[in-house]
Parts: C-alpha cells; structure tokens; sequence
C-alpha cells in the first residue's frame, strides 16, 4: 500500500489465503510495526465491491454476523433474507457469540431489535432460533409423536397450527428432526417442505423452509444460496460474499459439491461468469478451486 498506487494482488493473495485467526494477528502485527489500523489503511486503498469483500474477511466471524444483522434491522424497512439465513444455519454456540458481539459493537439487544422489527409466527420463530438452545440427541419415543403432530397441524386439517410448526422445528435436534422428516414422509406420502409450502406464506414460510433445508444439510442450503445470487438478472453481490466469507472455513467443500451436484455446474466457474477484476479473483481464492 506504501507509495502511489495498490499493489492489489500482494493484498489479495495474503489475505484471502489466511484463516480469520491468522488474519487478526497480521491486523494486530500491522499496528505494531506501523501504528495504523490496517482495515482504515486497507479502506483508504481499495473500493467497491473488493474493499467490501476484504473488509468483510477482516472482521471476526460472530462480529461480522453481528453486523450483518444489524444492518438488516437498522435501516428502513428490514432485509429478512438476512435474518433468515443466519438464524436458520448458525450452531446455538455461534448463536450466543453473534448475540454477544452484538451487544459488544451496537450497544443493543439483538432479540430486542428483532422483536422490534418482526411479528407474529414469524417472529416467535427468530426469537426461538435466537436463544440457540436446542436439545440435544435424538428421542425415539418422540419421532412418530412430532411426524403426526406436524401432519396434524398442516395437512391433516383445515387452516394451519402454526405453534405446533414452530415448536418443533424451533426445538428439536437436528438429527431428531431429519428421523421426523423421514417419519413424516411415510406417513403423509409427501416432503414436509411441500406442507410448509401449501399452509404457510411469507416471512415465516421462508424460514420455516430454510430451517428444514438446514437441518437436512447446510452446505446445500448454501450452494442454493449461491446459485440464486448469481443466475438472476443482474448479480445479488450482497448474498454471494455474505455466503463466501462466512462459509470459507467452515464448509466451502461440501458447499462446491452440493453445488455441482444440484446444478451440473462447479461454483468456480459460475463465480468466473458471474464477476469481474480483484473482486472476482478474491471470491475464487476463497471458493478453493475448480470442481
């Protein structure tokens, strides 16, 4: 950065080759050697979309969570597909980091600015998935009880038993939850998301979707994620480096296999159609390589 001009490449090929531990060491060694924050001296050099994205990289993962969901509540109106996807997909450890760093960077609850901003079934749902506490294991006796609890409360009858929805999906393991699924459907001849899908709408449609797909396997929640970013008109850069960075070190493998699986494409080169210049290449380091 020293001089006339960036030296973007030396940037990129540091930064997104590192974990994020080793990138708040060489943030924390920056400053001793030079007296600066790097991230203001990495702001002053890049722009755009590139300066996001390293920006982003830079910031630990509960704080950068914290962030986007205070960004999703703060301004006018509310980005739900935010609130979703990170309620939905984060572990009850990650839960109760990202509600700590919250508090920490915003002064704020984050329940408190939910509730703030949400209603309903929907929001009931946020505030369950917010206390990151489900229970652990799997309980036998309860599979077949939950499949027709569930049945019950959607397809089994006229209008829709939201609570019951909530409760259970809200609640139960994930491994108790896939039993269920299968359970369900035996017993119903159909997929629970086809039920949700028929009885719910809206806000808590979604999340009621995005919990199952994340209880039957996250990275292809993801690589859904993904793909819906890129193969619209005009790309959803938000979401796609939302998803790239809080996923790089934690399942970016089983994301790329997910996505050539479902789509016959590998995520690599739809990243390659999709983006252009430093951005694009920072977004390939942390995709990994070409499937």
């Amino acid at each position: 950065m020293k001089g006339i001009g960036t030296d973007e490449d030396v940037i990129l090929m540091l930064l997104t080759s590192r974990s994020n531990d080793q990138r708040q060491d060489i943030k924390a060694a920056y400053k001793k050697a030079h007296g600066k924050d790097l991230v203001s001296a990495l702001k002053s050099e890049l722009g755009g979309l590139f300066e996001s994205l390293i920006v982003a990289l830079m910031t630990p993962p509960s704080s950068y969570d914290a962030s986007q969901l205070h960004k999703a509540l703060k301004g006018a109106g509310t980005d739900d597909e935010v609130l979703i996807e990170t309620l939905a997909s984060r572990t009850g450890e990650q839960i109760k980091n990202i509600v700590k760093a919250y508090k920490k960077e915003f002064n704020g609850k984050l329940e408190k600015d939910i509730c703030g901003d949400t209603s309903g079934h929907y929001q009931k749902l946020l505030v369950i998935l917010l206390q990151g506490s489900r229970e652990e294991g799997v309980d036998e006796e309860r599979i077949d009880k939950d499949a027709k609890a569930l049945f019950d409360a959607g397809e089994g009858k006229f209008g829709t038993d939201e609570e019951q929805f909530i409760t259970i999906l809200g609640n139960r393991s994930v491994e108790h939850l896939r039993e269920v699924f299968d359970a369900y459907k035996k017993l119903s001849g159909s997929e629970l998301e086809d039920s949700i899908e028929g009885e719910t709408t809206g806000n808590l449609e979604n999340l009621l979707l995005a919990v199952v797909k994340c209880a039957k396997s996250v990275p292809e929640f993801f690589a859904e994620g993904l793909y819906k970013s890129m193969r619209r008109a005009g790309t959803d850069d938000y979401t796609l480096m939302r998803i790239m960075v809080s996923r790089s070190e934690v399942d970016m493998l089983d994301i790329r296999t997910c996505f050539k699986k479902k789509y016959g494409a590998s995520l690599y080169t739809t990243i390659q159609e999709d983006t252009a210049g430093d951005y694009q290449k920072a977004l390939l380091y942390l995709c990994g390589g070409n499937d």
